[in-house]
């Protein structure tokens, strides 16, 4: 059930905006964790998800103590129902320089109170090479 005390996402177009917020103005990380189903999946710094509310806590912290500001925009939007795939672009920017910018993978549910949430949230996802650019093990 998400979480009644931060704001809810009630357009799955708006969820890496959400995100982005909340880096932008106080890094909370009880409001990141209220864009998470409590089972949701994570791929964030390294190729291994991490799974549930408190380990995904655990990899957001550091994004706590990061310079600089963030800013997104929505590259595609793909709603079946009450799922949807989102990809997202993101650049970080510390003092006029860019200091990353990725491309998210994001699959959300709609809730039944309307708001959507995360199931998967794969941060740099798109920005991965392409399988045929990548050796095979």
């Amino acid at each position: 059930m998400p979480d009644t005390r931060y704001k809810k996402v009630t357009d799955p177009t708006q969820m890496s905006m959400a995100f982005a917020e909340i880096f932008n103005n106080g890094r909370d990380l009880d409001a990141w964790i209220s864009l998470y189903e409590p089972d949701a999946i994570l791929y964030f710094g390294g190729p291994d998800p991490v799974v549930g509310h408190e380990a995904i806590r655990k990899a957001l912290t550091p994004l706590v103590e990061m310079p600089g500001k963030i800013e997104t925009r929505i590259n595609f939007c793909a709603v079946n129902g009450d799922i949807a795939v989102v990809r997202g672009d993101c650049i970080g920017r510390h003092e006029g320089e860019i200091t990353f910018a990725a491309s998210s993978v994001e699959v959300v549910r709609r809730q039944a109170d309307g708001s959507w949430l995360y199931m998967i949230d794969h941060a740099a996802g798109a920005s991965l090479p392409s399988a045929w650019e990548t050796p095979s093990a």
